[in-house]
């Protein structure tokens, strides 16, 4: 019945093109109605409701319920960072620490600064070395300018000395790395904003100390806000559009234009691939489908698989033409013949994209969704406008007297022989061939285990030598953000405890047991000795029951002697009485005891501790690790549990279950494309067996996949494992278009081995093309100085090579293996070896 309509349908679209066309182009207009509907937030987090199946997720969503009333109480003072860094320099010089003040003053010009400015105000070294100069802790910014520059350089130097030796303050403006001596390469400057001021203003106030950062550049000022990050991002944008897309756009169409040696083709072919797109938006507006800010993985998939089809389309209807025949007949056969297998790549794609939904991460499922709406936009639009439009095309040419017939791809002297070389070889050695792919995909798969895990490849900001001395506008200019943002990384702590990245670990069971609290401050001090805690920093670096019980007993001294009663060995942690200390606690300081004891329902059931962490997400792994030991020191003998919860540690786990979710959807994708080419093969062809035949290398593909990821040291992040997931659905494509021209000839009565050449040289030379140019466009990517996106081009280049080696060099093993051993009803009798064509 399929088969039926699909032959009725082409059979309309070449006898009635324009007809076609006009139908197409209102339903066109439609469709693409959609795209202003368009949604393209972004839920890449997803929610906590999407893992709460994790431990840590659950133990997290417990601290915002039972805690979030305390939690939420948050400072009014938010710091921003200018940064002074001189390679080979010193920052601690009398120029640079004038420079300083200099530039503290252009930026009180500002009138959003002054309004934004917090009580605390702009603070530098700089500061604290020039009121010493002026004999005054209250000295104004002019004061202090003035009497910096009546000091002498030797003056300066000891002034800085005298600083770093008697404040304790001023270890927060250096680098961890600093000796204590009066030269430094890097300093900053911290500026505290009120947080209760207008956002507009407070935004305003952050451009300005970006912009006057740049006019300072010279001197080594930088500021890392969100303004800089805006502007990087726009400026990596604009670098990623003139230096991609003018290349791949070029190898596109010299690829195209080399294959098809025809302008109508490579005109007519890649307008069908942009109606593709636009249908894909069109209908994920309609249907009120997130495209996520990650929309470009199917515009790009979109397009490569939209140039496939066109590329058989085109090499089909070549073929078919006879040297009498008009137009319309030969699209009509060439068309229906290979919309079998489009039909094929179709169903089968969209099945491997759709297992997707199977995956806990609202990006994942909606990127799923997205491709396998254009993967059908793609199948109706080069069954019915492609070719509507080629024959109007071409009718017309040839009434002006232009001959419009084109010798078919993989049919030329030079590529015919090579692809007719991998029939021979399937015919000679086939068992050879299959072991040889088994071993190598089989280590390829196992290299899965050895794969990194990060939740986000970050960036250095280093631009390869020959990427920036490109001609012209393809030259990268580069932006010194990243660079940057890892030099402060690796040399500073967080300006202030309440702007480093937070981990709290929740305490449960008998918390009133006398070893609770010694068991909890002894996880702390094992997390702060594996250097983890940030100090000489703004604020503290630990909130725990005990630093809180610390610091209200320095202020109540009802409190401070029921602390100390708990205390018997005076080491400054209560180890007796806890539930009277916890009563106490409450009745002095409520507001503080709800941030670290939960109390509810008249017990007390939890615990909280809060650290300031010295460590971004690129550690989250490693640092996950040694939270859980400080934890499993807060358990003690096994009465409480202790979990570590928190930016750092939810990742990590969201980052394993995206992974395992991964494996599951690639299991689901495989077992279901293994069935529906079963079955479509045993309705379309009359074998179950070939069709499963057929559907097997994606196996191959799958593990050869993950060992190109092992050896060019492509861990596995939220970008690279949704991308395996996505390999099948790209993988599937080349064999069946092999497999299934391979069912017609031997249905046309060819024998095994002629039918398989016919099949390899009449789909060889389309899949050529269609490689060369996707991986051509995708290989493009690695111009882009980002390993993330670097990533992501590598892994669709790998799959798309590795499926084009697979169905040539493998698939006709299998199939020469089929015809001999699998005494299927559809194929011809068994012929003898010496009737079977030569070489």
């Amino acid at each position: 019945m399929i088969g039926k309509i699909l032959s009725r349908t082409v059979g309309f679209v070449t006898e009635h093109h324009r007809i076609t066309l006009l139908v197409m182009l209102v339903l066109s207009g439609v469709v693409v109605a959609g795209i202003p509907q368009l949604n393209t937030g972004s839920e890449a987090g997803g929610t906590s409701g999407e893992f709460d199946d994790i431990d840590r997720v659950q133990t997290q969503q417990y601290i915002e319920e039972q805690y979030r009333p305390a939690t939420e109480r948050r400072s009014n003072r938010s710091i921003q960072v200018v940064y002074v860094r001189e390679e080979g320099g010193n920052v601690l010089s009398k120029a640079s620490l004038l420079e300083g003040l200099r530039y503290q003053q252009d930026v009180l010009e500002s009138d959003a600064v002054g309004a934004s400015l917090h009580e605390d105000g702009i603070v530098g070294i700089e500061n604290l070395v020039a009121k010493r100069a002026a004999g005054d802790r209250s000295a104004t910014l002019d004061e202090q300018i003035r009497a910096l520059e009546n000091a002498s350089a030797a003056e300066v130097e000891g002034l800085v000395g005298g600083v770093l030796a008697e404040n304790p303050r001023a270890g927060q403006f250096l680098s961890t790395e600093h000796d204590g001596s009066t030269s430094a390469t890097d300093r900053r400057v911290l500026v505290a904003f009120d947080s209760s001021s207008d956002v507009a203003t407070r935004r305003e106030a952050s451009t300005a100390l970006y912009e006057t950062a740049d006019e300072y550049s010279t001197a080594g000022f930088f500021v890392l806000n969100g303004t800089a990050w805006d502007d990087a991002r726009e400026h990596f944008f604009g670098e990623m559009v003139e230096l991609v897309l003018p290349v791949a756009l070029l190898l596109i169409l010299l690829v195209l234009g080399f294959a098809y040696r025809d302008l109508v083709d490579v005109v007519v072919g890649m307008s069908g691939v942009v109606l593709s797109v636009l249908w894909m938006f069109g209908l994920l507006g309609w249907l009120g489908v997130e495209a996520g800010t990650i929309s470009i993985i199917p515009v790009v998939l979109i397009t490569g698989l939209s140039i496939d089809f066109g590329f058989h389309v085109f090499n089909r209807y070549r073929e078919e033409r006879g040297p009498d025949e008009g137009i319309s007949e030969p699209m009509n056969r060439g068309v229906r013949l290979v919309s079998t297998a489009l039909v094929l790549v179709t169903v089968t794609a969209s099945i491997g994209f759709m297992a997707n939904l199977a995956n806990p991460l609202p990006t994942i499922r909606n990127l799923g969704v997205s491709i396998t709406l254009g993967v059908i936009s793609a199948l109706v639009i080069f069954v019915t406008v492609v070719p509507a439009l080629k024959v109007g095309i071409d009718g017309l040419l040839e009434r002006f007297g232009l001959d419009r017939r084109k010798a078919p791809l993989g049919h030329g002297n030079y590529l015919r022989p090579v692809l007719g070389g991998s029939v021979r070889l399937a015919k000679r050695a086939a068992p050879a061939v299959l072991v040889v792919a088994l071993v190598v995909g089989t280590a390829g798969g196992l290299a899965w285990t050895e794969l990194g895990e990060e939740s986000y490849q970050q960036s250095d900001g280093e631009v390869a030598e020959w990427k920036q001395q490109l001609p012209g506008p393809l030259g990268w200019e580069t932006s010194d953000v990243m660079a940057n943002q890892q030099h402060v990384g690796e040399v500073y702590q967080p300006a202030s405890a309440d702007d480093a990245v937070k981990s709290r670990i929740l305490v449960e069971g008998d918390v009133t047991d006398d070893s609770t609290l010694i068991d909890v401050d002894d996880g702390v001090r094992a997390i702060e000795d594996e250097g983890l805690l940030v100090d000489e920093t703004q604020g503290q670096a630990e909130l725990s029951p005990v630093t809180a019980m610390q610091r209200v007993a320095a202020e109540n001294d009802t409190f401070a002697a029921v602390f100390q009663r708990a205390d018997a060995n005076g080491d400054g942690v209560p180890d007796r009485n806890l539930e009277a200390l916890y009563d106490a606690f409450y009745a002095a300081d409520g507001d503080t005891a709800e941030r670290v004891i939960e109390y509810r329902d008249g017990e007390y059931r939890s615990l909280l501790v809060t650290l300031s962490l010295d460590a971004d997400t690129s550690d989250a792994d490693e640092v996950t690790s040694k939270l859980d030991d400080g934890a499993a020191v807060m358990e003690g003998d096994g009465e409480r549990t202790a979990t570590a919860a928190g930016l750092l540690a939810v990742n990590s786990a969201v980052l394993d279950q995206i992974v395992g979710g991964i494996l599951l959807t690639m299991v689901i994708g495989l077992l279901a494309v293994v069935l529906a080419l079963t079955a479509v093969f045993r309705y379309m062809h009359g074998s179950a067996s070939l069709g499963a035949v057929v559907a097997l290398p994606i196996v191959l593909v799958v593990g050869l996949v993950i060992g190109g990821m092992y050896l060019l040291g492509i861990p596995l992040t939220l970008l690279t494992a949704l991308l395996m997931s996505l390999v099948i659905g790209v993988g599937i494509d080349y064999n069946i278009h092999v497999g299934d021209r391979f069912a017609d000839e031997l249905n046309d009565g060819k024998p095994p081995v002629a039918a398989l050449e016919a099949a390899v040289t009449g789909t060889g030379g389309a899949l050529l093309g269609s490689t060369l140019t996707s991986a051509g466009a995708f290989g493009t990517i690695a111009l882009v100085p980002h390993p993330q996106i670097e990533s992501f081009g590598s892994i669709v280049v790998i799959a798309l090579v590795t499926a084009f080696l697979v169905s040539l060099l493998v698939l006709p093993s299998l199939l020469v293996l089929w015809s001999r051993y699998s005494g299927d009803s559809m194929t011809v009798p068994a012929v003898s070896e010496d009737l079977l064509p030569g070489d």
